[in-house]
């Protein structure tokens, strides 16, 4: 199989480390060679965090060059922006509309984006974009939105519900499992 990419990316604190180690565990349960990569700058000062996710026969490297993202999964809005180069010109971008100011705008020394998805969807990328965080705010938590995301990821996959739920029971702690779970569930009804 060829190798498959997957760009996570998002602001520190949003739980994408989380959603790569679910990915992962789920992509190495089917037997695949799967690297897992993060790098992230000033990722617990609100800064950007990306992860990279590569799978397939063999894989020779955990990153993620230029125009080579299957996907790149989103946790923000100008985050899906920022890394749209390195889509592949048939990937998908599935993206939280949420929006996280970055200490520029934070500063008033500049201003947030306007109509980043119409501005992404003119430029001819595949924009799969919705509201992650009421979904998890209606799961129990706005911290969930890293599990709402992995379930809308879900339908462009060919896993079974119960494979992604054992990832998920192994991933997250018991106390969490249940708000996780439905999580996932509300990000794969969408």
């Amino acid at each position: 199989m060829k190798t498959k990419n997957i760009m996570i990316v998002g602001v520190g604190g949003q739980g994408s480390l989380l959603a790569s180690k679910l990915l992962g565990r789920l992509l190495l349960t089917r037997g695949y060679d799967v690297k897992v990569s993060e790098v992230h700058g000033m990722s617990q000062r609100g800064g950007s965090v990306v992860t990279y996710v590569r799978y397939g026969d063999r894989v020779c490297s955990p990153v993620i060059d230029t125009g080579e993202a299957d996907f790149i999964v989103s946790f923000e809005l100008l985050e899906a922006a920022r890394w749209t180069q390195f889509l592949r010109p048939d990937g998908t971008i599935v993206t939280n509309t949420q929006q996280v100011n970055p200490m520029p705008v934070i500063t008033g020394a500049a201003e947030y984006p306007a109509q980043l998805v119409e501005k992404m969807k003119a430029a001819g990328y595949h924009i799969d974009a919705f509201d992650a965080l009421s979904l998890a705010e209606e799961a129990g938590s706005s911290k969930a939105v890293n599990l709402v995301l992995m379930g809308r990821l879900s339908k462009y996959f060919d896993f079974t519900p119960e494979e992604w739920q054992e990832a998920i029971a192994q991933s997250v702690p018991p106390k969490f499992l249940e708000l996780n779970q439905k999580a996932f569930a509300l990000g794969a009804k969408m």
